[in-house]
Formats: structure tokens, C-alpha cells, sequence
């Protein structure tokens, strides 16, 4: 093998690598799984199921991901629950229908929101071989989001 190959080859074996990180695979099918849940609920479950499963075996860096997926479905339905409680308790308050129904379209919202950003967030740095800062955070584990180019 010639000097010129060897080089190549051992800027290839890096990138090659990375993609059989164990539980790397795993993480970004939970993202696309939590990420379809907008339009089909039931793909969040079958997410946080495969995250459970996989988060031992994982890569250490790869783990930070899957407790941040198991940590976002988790506070989602804990906010979820959370939601109803409250919904019932204005029903049965009197309160005028209208409001529940703009309180929860508004929470609804901005639940869509703090998820998406999540799995973006998520998403970037697994793409770049990198754990989630903190992924025992209510928001974005850690990083810092802005709507403005890099």
C-alpha cells in the first residue's frame, strides 16, 4: 500500500468508526421516532422503549442522548398529565369553555416547540459525535438556542 492510500484510508477509518459507535444508531432512531410522534402519538412510546433498552450498552457520550430522549418523553407526559388535571379542574371551576380550549391549543404549542428543539438540539450534536451537555435539563440540555446563523 502506498503512502498516498495509507493516508486516505486513515482519514476515512475516523468517519467509518463513528458511525458503529455503539447505540448511536438507536439514538438517532428515537429522535425520528419522537419527531414523528407530531403526526402519529404513538411512535413516542416505541421511542422511549428502544432508548430504555439501549442505554446501558450504549457509548458513554451516546448514553447522555438516550436519557435525554427517555428525560424529554417522560417530562412530556409528566406536563401532559399535568395538563388534564388542570383542564378538568377549570371544566368543573365553570370556567368558560373557551378559555381551556385557547389554554390548551397555547400549551399545546409550546409543548410542540420545547420537543422539537429538543430532538434538533439532540439531533446536531449526535451528528457531531457529541453528548448532550446535560441531559438532565428541563430545556435544551445545556446548549444555547438561538434563532440567528452561526
Amino acid at each position: 500500500m502506498s503512502h498516498t492510500q495509507s493516508h486516505s484510508l486513515a482519514h476515512e477509518l475516523p468517519a467509518n468508526l463513528d458511525k458503529a459507535v455503539r447505540g448511536r444508531g438507536a439514538a438517532i432512531v428515537v429522535y425520528m421516532l419522537f419527531l414523528s410522534s407530531v403526526l402519529a402519538v404513538v411512535t413516542a412510546p416505541v421511542g422511549v422503549l428502544i432508548a430504555h433498552l439501549k442505554h446501558r450498552r450504549a457509548e458513554p457520550w451516546v448514553q447522555s442522548h438516550l436519557q435525554f430522549q427517555i428525560r424529554t418523553f417522560w417530562l412530556g407526559m409528566l406536563g401532559g398529565g399535568l395538563f388534564v388535571v388542570t383542564w378538568q379542574l377549570l371544566g368543573l371551576m365553570g370556567v368558560p369553555p373557551m378559555a381551556p380550549w385557547t389554554l390548551g391549543y397555547v400549551y399545546f404549542t409550546a409543548c410542540l416547540i420545547w420537543m422539537v428543539g429538543r430532538c434538533g438540539v439532540g439531533i446536531t450534536r449526535l451528528t457531531s459525535n457529541q453528548p448532550v451537555a446535560n441531559p438532565k435539563s428541563l430545556a435544551f440540555g445545556g446548549a444555547r438556542v438561538t434563532l440567528a446563523d452561526a
